[in-house]
C-alpha cells in the first residue's frame, strides 16, 4: 500500500451558527462556519439541500452566484441574499 499523501491535514477551531427562518416560498435551515481560512469568507450550509459554499461580499454581489450555488429561484435567492449580507 501506497503512503498517503496529503495537501494539507490541518485542524482548525471554528464558529458555527445554526440558523432557520423562513421567505415568503422556502424556509431556510443553514448552518454557517467561521474560522481564519477562506479569506474571510464563511461556508454556509443548507441543511435541507445538501448544498453549501464559500461566501463572502463579493461573492453576494456576482449575480446568479446563490441560484447556482443552492439551486434557488431568484425569488429565494434574494431573500437568502438578503440575510446573509447582515453576517457577512
Amino acid at each position: 500500500m501506497s503512503e498517503r499523501f496529503y495537501l494539507y491535514n490541518d485542524l482548525v477551531d471554528t464558529r458555527t451558527r445554526f440558523v432557520s427562518f423562513t421567505g415568503e416560498n422556502t424556509r431556510f435551515d443553514l448552518a454557517i462556519l467561521q474560522s481564519d481560512r477562506h479569506y474571510g469568507k464563511q461556508i454556509v450550509m443548507d441543511l435541507q439541500g445538501s448544498r453549501f459554499a464559500i461566501i463572502g461580499e463579493d461573492d453576494l454581489k456576482e449575480e446568479g452566484y446563490l441560484e447556482y450555488a443552492f439551486n434557488l429561484s431568484e425569488e429565494d435567492a434574494a431573500e437568502l441574499r438578503d440575510f446573509l449580507y447582515e453576517i457577512v
